[in-house]
């Protein structure tokens, strides 16, 4: 057990394997570290609740997901919080699932909160994989 609450972590995915594989490399991004709580689940309802229970510290749980479809399992659960009695606060990071489990991870591993965490795992969004301005490569032309 850690010496101090830390945010959890969800990663669902339509694909089990593929939020457990997302799972380990983030871990692997973060050698000698004791890692903040995370789990990774398929997109079923049942398994969406206990692992955000499992993870959850008293101090929050962040949840990312794969696809739109996924998006809405856990946004319907999300509307349920409190009949279902998911941690709180509890929160859906609007977030690409791959690139944003890393970094959210990390931050919850350093202690952050739980909007530093989501912050993290959205500015996923706004960083860009090409320098800006840089011409397209179109192979055939």
């Amino acid at each position: 057990m850690p010496e101090r609450d830390r945010v959890g972590i969800v990663l669902v995915c339509r694909s089990r394997a593929l939020a457990q594989a997302t799972l380990d490399e983030c871990i692997g991004l973060l050698p000698g570290a004791d890692p903040a709580p995370v789990a990774a689940v398929g997109s079923t309802p049942t398994g969406v609740v206990a692992a955000a229970r499992a993870v959850d510290q008293g101090v929050g749980v962040a949840v990312l997901c794969d696809l739109p479809e996924t998006a809405r399992v856990v946004l319907a659960l999300l509307d349920r919080a409190e009949e279902l009695a998911l941690p709180f606060p509890i929160r859906f990071c609007d977030a690409p699932l791959v690139e944003g489990a890393a970094p959210a991870l990390a931050t919850a591993t350093a202690g952050g909160d739980l909007a530093a965490v989501a912050e993290a795992a959205e500015e996923a969004y706004r960083v860009r994989k090409t320098p800006p301005h840089h011409p397209p490569h179109l192979l055939g032309n």
